[in-house]
């Protein structure tokens, strides 16, 4: 049949085109659909192999802070202004007064309902919760997104009953505990895994402040322990997310606007590093006053659960002296720099304040002293200005100057991270002339505690439970570089009361340089060098003549610094490793040599991941 030129009849080559077009398009289709199925395993995939991707998911954290950081914001002032009364728009700290009553009740009945939960939390769920800086120096970043949903709650409780307890250590646990749990929903590496926890505390303190250079430079200096071109982008970019997604919720943030003076004389540079260094002592002063608080608690013989009721009373009773002392002290912070205060009033603030957060945190109430050290030093420093001002008033220094000073150089004592408060400086005044001082009194600080005490807050919170953790450097890997992943299994034995002759019959030169002794009960002994029982000596008949280190034995748990400082004091190049310090039974035998080079690969790696290489 012939095909008219108005018919759509195919061509024979045109129909073989179309049979073949289909089976690929079929091939499309069904690679679309793998691909699609099979997305987790492609972007995880991509996490790993590309840094571009790294910062993608470092944005997705820097989102879930945002979002924290505006809720748990709205759900304590929504607290605050219903259970303490407050007109709309005026914040607890900054309140001009509060009645009497409520400034009583509200933390005494808050810290026993706190104490409640703290039971069942103990009951039904025990475990402790590891923060962000415990987690990047031990677990490799790892925590867990449960318990730190827990330490919001009772952070959020504490600070909306009005304890003197600010929400940062809130805001750090769960943007860091979220960034933790995409990082291992994507299986990525453990460095990488650390970079994003320091991604979500960025990403918190930016957005609490928002201040997008400060919350990076304290993930920088707390959270991840050291800065690298590698982890810039990612840690930056979580930053500058968290504060345009708290600006897309509620408005502008909370943040501190101060002007300043731009032009500061070299003689002001004496009296602002002596108050670096009152604002160290002070800061101490404040640490040990928790600590010695916590421990008064403890050996009242007062229940736990009873403990924040008491202490909520106690700031309740402060309260009514000036309300100031509740909470964060985040509006307290903003009014008192242009207020007019007296130098009698400016340090019964600076007393109460310090007093209430030390019996807060003591008593079992839950936060951190961010917020309140920048309170107590912005007080420390108008004092100090006041003081400098009576004793020489021709080389006074402006109030506000020393209040960003000593706001600055105490927290910096209290929470550590000279950089991070050098650009909260720099972000809250944009003088430049105010950033040098703050830098110079912020590094005075920290030379000063770092002398005197050897702690942050944060860290000397982990020496009181025993951990030798003074940075959120990762030394996890040291604690998992165990004596019984290193050790050899092999080894051969010989019992102590062995003739010379046997041995040197059953383990002829060049065998072996080494042979662990073990007495008739099958227990450690010592350790017979080879070439030794060999040798032709008067007077040694049996192998116990010649043993060395009996008393010198490593256990498999210990780490390798452990094994290196017991190969020190044995002053030996081999060692037994038995079951246990009773048992004593040998399971292993672990040589300095190799013990040093597995310590220098761990090492040259952890140096490589840090560097980028």
């Amino acid at each position: 049949m012939t095909s008219l030129p108005g018919d759509s009849a195919l061509a024979p080559e045109d129909d073989q085109r179309q049979s073949g077009a289909r089976p690929v398009r079929l091939r499309h289709r069904r690679a679309f659909g793998e691909a699609v199925l099979h997305a987790p395993q492609t972007l995880r995939a991509l996490v790993r192999a590309d840094e571009i991707w790294l910062v993608a998911v470092a944005a997705a954290v820097g989102v879930a802070a945002g979002v924290m950081v505006s809720a748990m914001t709205i759900t304590t002032y929504a607290i605050h202004t219903a259970l303490f009364d407050l007109p709309p728009g005026e914040r607890l700290s900054g309140a001009a007064f509060v009645d009497p009553i409520r400034c009583v009740a509200v933390p005494a009945l808050g810290g026993l309902m706190l104490g409640a939960l703290g039971l069942l939390v103990a009951r039904f769920w025990p475990r402790r919760a590891v923060d962000p800086i415990e987690a990047n120096a031990l677990y490799g970043g790892r925590m867990s997104l449960n318990d730190s949903l827990i330490v919001v709650l009772q952070t959020v409780m504490s600070n909306g009953f009005g304890a003197s307890v600010g929400l940062e250590a809130g805001y750090t646990q769960i943007g860091s505990a979220v960034a933790s749990r995409l990082g291992r929903s994507f299986r990525v590496r453990r460095n990488d895994l650390r970079v994003l926890v320091g991604c979500g505390a960025a990403g918190a303190i930016a957005g609490a402040f928002n201040a997008p250079l400060t919350g990076s430079f304290y993930a920088f200096e707390l959270v991840i322990g050291t800065y690298s071109l590698g982890t810039l982008a990612p840690v930056v970019v979580a930053a500058i997310v968290s504060v345009s997604v708290v600006h897309a919720l509620h408005g502008s943030p909370a943040g501190l606007e101060v002007l300043v003076s731009t032009r500061l004389e070299a003689i002001d540079y004496f009296p602002i590093v002596l108050l670096g260094v009152l604002c160290a002592l002070v800061g101490i002063l404040i640490m040990r006053g928790v600590t010695l608080t916590e421990t008064l608690f403890r050996r009242s013989g007062v229940p736990s659960w009873l403990r924040p009721g008491i202490g909520g009373l106690a700031v309740g009773l402060l309260a009514l002296v000036s309300p100031q002392v509740l909470s964060s002290g985040h509006a307290a912070l903003a009014l008192g720099f242009d207020a007019p205060y007296s130098l009698r009033f400016v340090a019964l603030l600076l007393v109460l304040k310090a007093t209430a957060s030390a019996i807060s945190l003591g008593s079992g109430f839950r936060g951190g002293l961010f917020f309140a050290s920048l309170f107590l030093g912005a007080m420390l420093g108008k004092l100090f200005a006041g003081v400098l001002a009576s004793v020489s008033a021709a080389h006074a220094i402006p109030a506000v100057v020393c209040a960003l000073v000593g706001m600055s150089g105490m927290a910096v004592a209290i929470v550590g991270g000279p950089l991070t408060m050098g650009f909260l400086a720099l972000e809250t005044t944009g003088s430049l002339p105010m950033t040098a001082a703050v830098l110079a009194a912020c590094v005075v600080s920290a030379l000063t505690v770092r002398r005197t005490f050897g702690y942050s807050f944060a860290t000397w919170r982990f020496h009181l439970r025993g951990e030798s953790i003074r940075s959120a450097v990762d030394v996890g890997w040291m604690r998992n570089l165990t004596v019984g992943r290193m050790m050899r299994r092999e080894v051969r034995t010989v019992r102590a009361d062995t003739p010379l002759t046997a041995f040197r019959r059953d383990f002829p030169l060049g065998a072996t340089q080494r042979v662990v002794a073990v007495d008739e009960a099958d227990r450690y002994a010592g350790v017979v060098v080879a070439a030794e029982a060999h040798a032709e000596i008067e007077g040694i008949t049996r192998v116990s003549d010649i043993l060395h280190y009996p008393d010198a034995m490593l256990l498999p748990q210990m780490t390798i610094k452990e094994a290196v400082a017991m190969f020190e004091t044995a002053e030996s190049d081999a060692l037994a490793v038995v079951d246990g310090p009773e048992s004593r039974h040998v399971i292993g035998l672990l040589t300095e040599q190799y013990a040093l080079r597995r310590y220098s690969e761990e090492l040259d790696r952890r140096r490589k991941e840090l560097s980028g290489e």
